[in-house]
């Protein structure tokens, strides 16, 4: 029975006996900022869980795709080394949310254990808390009470956090015989390899308080996790994960593509083999969830891992990228019941091969670095060095004390591992806790006596409104007089106060001459709309009923360039593919920005096809339409957009443009049509695996093109042609530039060979070394051409120039091999007369240059070569 027969044969199960089978969420959190990765089941029924959120089912059943990295769940540094340890694993579950509890759900265990899973019930033990006497007599229905243990609070008790939802907890242990340890009971097996632990149900049945108190739940919950691995594992019954049907599967195909046979037993190159093909899923699975290795976040972690996985590919004789070519079995393997990966496939690839090559450019870099590490080391290699090769340049610490020990030195291994502990706590905080803070302000008390300000802004421009309070200064006045700023809150508002990535609203509230300017619509507390601007005539006081009008010309501007980012975003998941996730927007009357996932630059061709869809939409002029609906239609309809990190109410607002459905509440154009025109401004890189498009609508958008066509025609006027033809012009005069540098060139090495004709007749013996010290009047680049074409002419000889450019000036100096061989290094020489002209460089034992500031001591530091090399001799 394989992996994909156990997964389907339980969800199967599950949903004949009433559940709603849920897909995996994504792998990266869309609303939850305190996981880097979904790591468990439950993960994405978190909400219904602390009761913030219903589903309309009170039965799920999942198999959730998980990550775990670091934390109190997984040491990286063990998955490869150990027999059960995973980045990535599969998590099958089954909920309930106040329907079922403790009776059902240990007979839905029981049932699947020994029907689906199919395993012997002589060898299953269960384990509850040691006061849950209500689950111990469930669990002697199915068995004899020596098979079942009472544990104490910290292995048998769960706690979503410090507080809100927890309770006991009943494990499922498989005993594996007495070749796995001597322990006769799970409570006598401390290392867990006998009994193991492979079902794990939740009884959710308190509240726990600051005080540490715990209240019943008015309707209990179920959470179980079973994972598929481990279930796989005892199956077959093997003592390693990697022996199960897909990690297995994965590492027949890195056999055959790098050659070489695994055996599980090879202490060096088993790991190899598990950490390629483990390390494999967590980053597929990843990227086509969205996510992108990069050097913050998330992307820190995947970027750690790929890179782990190509160090010990390199063990493997991987000498080039590899992992792309390894993905298809993963695809073979998983792709029917996670299509998400085939239809990312593509992508994933491109990405793994791209991080690889970088990396491998990296490693290279990195060698170079431990060189120049050991050439400056006088008897050990620092932490510090030794820290940084392996965390920024991913050399493993084995290789690094190799490398030291040929060359005589010793490495700093306390201070390495006082560094790499240190790594491991901010590692650690993958597993993020976020504590909800309220600032006591201005507005508390306000709230709790006031309702939240109606926005009336959607369809109408204007409105009448009573004024319910004034903020001046940070405290509540009864009234604003002429050229005092403040703050005006109404009941009611026509003014969208800035939220979403749109600017607030401007415009005027007046009561006949008294009128007050609105520099921007602001949201101070939620709930609250504020008016943000300055009394421009008059005197407005609290409890007046007062007219509120948005400048419409600015709001229409604003419209339209939303409703540009929502056709946008359409039209980048069009031309690029699914993976395009909106980062980040902001919306004003002047331009639109929109920043989105994806790992590389957009081509023109790109940018050009993406431009085109955007403006045959707008050409169509559909209707923009918006409506509410609950959330939870919301969430089982994949057509509509939601964004990760965001929190949305029971009832949304969906802004529909036909092409494009999205959660937002921000205002929006009537109709395409009237957005007129969009032109992208420019494009470009904000962070690893996150662009940045600004585009400009309407006039702005035509204005734009009149100012390239000015250009075009003041190009022509400069070159005295006209447009059709000046491109044709361009070209000439590149080519007679091009012309103008190659006789250049020809010409500096004419100088070149009659500077070395002149020099070699210039130059001294300092005993049986041949001398030449000279300034002359190159430019860097030259004055380099020329020491190299001396020191391959002349043998046995010293070579060193400078000259000066404005205010630097700039060395060079040159050694034949046999002289470095002797000690006589140019490098020392550039330590030793770069001080002089206030300088500084560096280079190797026969080639090295420096710069410097004092241009007036120029001729005193090349008078020093003499001197040092006399001392030599």
């Amino acid at each position: 029975m394989t992996s994909q027969d156990i997964r389907r044969k339980f969800l199967h199960y599950f949903a004949s006996q009433g559940h709603t089978l849920v897909p995996s969420s994504p792998v990266v959190p869309h609303d939850d900022p305190t996981l880097l990765f979904i790591n468990a089941g439950m993960n994405q029924f978190k909400d219904v869980f602390l009761g913030t959120s219903r589903r309309d089912y009170t039965r799920a059943t999942t198999t959730q795709k998980c990550i775990r990295v670091g934390g109190k769940h997984n040491d990286l540094d063990n998955v490869g080394h150990t027999s059960r340890h995973l980045t990535f694993f599969e998590m099958l579950g089954n909920f309930s949310f106040g329907d079922y509890f403790k009776k059902e759900a240990i007979g839905f265990a029981w049932d699947v254990t020994t029907h689906i899973f199919d395993f012997d019930p002589d060898k299953i033990w269960a384990s509850v808390f040691e006061n849950d006497d209500e689950a111990f007599e469930l669990w002697q229905k199915h068995l004899p009470s020596k098979r079942i243990i009472r544990l104490g609070e910290k292995d048998n008790f769960w706690a979503m956090g410090e507080t809100g939802p927890c309770g006991p907890c009943s494990e499922l242990l498989y005993d594996r015989g007495a070749g796995y340890g001597k322990a006769s009971t799970p409570r006598e097996d401390l290392s867990g390899e006998r009994f193991l632990e492979f079902w794990n149900l939740v009884f959710m049945q308190f509240s726990k308080d600051l005080s540490g108190t715990m209240t019943p739940l008015p309707k209990p919950c179920i959470d179980t996790g079973a994972g598929l691995e481990r279930i796989m594992l005892l199956k077959i019954g093997s003592d390693s994960v990697f022996d199960t049907d897909i990690l297995r599967s994965i590492i027949a195909k890195i056999e055959n593509l790098s050659k070489i046979r695994y055996d599980k037993d090879h202490v060096t190159l088993a790991p190899a083999f598990h950490v390629i093909a483990d390390h494999l899923r967590s980053l597929s699975f990843a990227i086509s969830d969205g996510a992108q290795p990069s050097n913050v976040d998330r992307g820190y972690i995947l970027r750690k891992l790929l890179r782990r996985a190509v160090r010990y590919g390199k063990m493997l004789q991987f000498q080039k990228p590899f992992l792309a070519k390894v993905l298809p079995r993963l695809i073979e393997s998983m792709g029917d019941d996670f299509p998400e990966l085939v239809s990312a496939e593509n992508r994933i690839a491109e990405i793994l091969t791209m991080e690889e090559e970088s990396f491998l450019k990296t490693l290279q870099r990195g060698g170079n670095l431990l060189t120049q590490i050991i050439d400056r080391s006088q008897k050990i290699i620092s932490g510090e060095d030794a820290f940084k090769l392996k965390d920024t340049y991913g050399l493993p610490i084995e290789e690094i004390l190799l490398i030291a020990k040929d060359a005589h030195l010793t490495v700093d291994l306390e201070t390495f591992e006082q560094l790499e502990k240190k790594a491991k706590v901010l590692s650690q905080k993958a597993h993020k806790k976020e504590q909800q803070l309220f600032q006591e302000n201005l507005f508390v008390d306000f709230a709790k006596t006031h309702s939240t300000t109606e926005f009336v802004g959607y369809d109408s421009y204007k409105a009448e409104a009573k004024i319910l309070a004034i903020v001046l200064d940070d405290h509540f006045v009864d009234s604003l007089s002429e050229g005092q700023e403040g703050l005006i809150i109404t009941d009611r508002t026509p003014f969208y106060a800035e939220m979403g990535g749109q600017i607030g609203d401007s415009g005027t509230i007046y009561k006949k001459a008294n009128i007050f300017e609105v520099e921007r619509c602001i949201t101070p507390y939620a709930g609250i709309s504020a008016h943000q601007g300055i009394m421009h005539s008059g005197l407005i006081k609290k409890g007046d009923s007062v007219t509120l009008e948005i400048d419409h010309e600015k709001r229409e501007k604003i419209s339209n360039n939303h409703s540009a980012t929502h056709l946008l975003h359409w039209a980048l998941e069009k031309v690029l593919g699914s993976h395009i996730r909106q980062a980040g927007s902001y919306v004003d009357d002047q331009r639109l920005r929109f920043d989105f996932t994806h790992h590389k630059a957009l081509t023109e061709e790109e940018l050009r096809a993406v431009e085109q869809e955007i403006n045959a939409r707008i050409r169509e002029n559909s209707p923009v339409q918006n409506y509410s609906l609950p959330y939870e239609t919301v969430q089982k309809d994949p057509k509509i957009k939601q964004f990760f990190g965001e929190k949305y109410r029971t009832l949304v607002r969906v802004v529909d443009i036909e092409y494009s459905k999205e959660l937002c509440g921000g205002t929006h154009a009537r109709s395409l049509g009237s957005i007129g025109l969009c032109k992208i401004l420019k494009e470009g890189s904000i962070a690893a695996g996150v662009r940045r498009i600004e585009a400009v609508t309407g006039k702005a958008a035509e204005d734009l093109i009149y100012a390239k066509e000015d250009l075009l025609c003041h190009a022509s006027a400069l070159l005295k042609t006209t447009q059709d033809k000046l491109l044709g012009a361009i070209e000439s005069l590149l080519e007679e530039k091009k012309q103008q540098q190659n006789d250049l060139k020809k010409y500096r090495c004419l100088q070149i060979q009659s500077l070395i004709d002149t020099l070699k007749e210039k130059k001294e013996k300092v005993g049986d070394i041949t001398l030449i010290v000279k300034q002359i009047d190159l430019t860097p680049e030259d004055l380099n051409a020329l020491a190299d074409e001396l020191i391959r002419l002349i043998p046995s000889s010293v070579i060193v120039l400078g000259t000066k450019i404005q205010n630097r000036c700039h060395l060079v100096s040159r050694v034949t091999p046999d002289l470095a061989d002797k000690g006589i290094s140019a490098k020392k020489i550039i330590t030793e007369i770069a001080p002089i002209v206030q300088g500084g460089g560096g280079g190797k034992e026969t080639r090295a240059q420096a710069g410097g500031s004092d241009v007036s001591k120029l001729p005193d530091a090349l008078k020093k070569v003499k001197q040092l090399l006399q001392k030599l001799c």
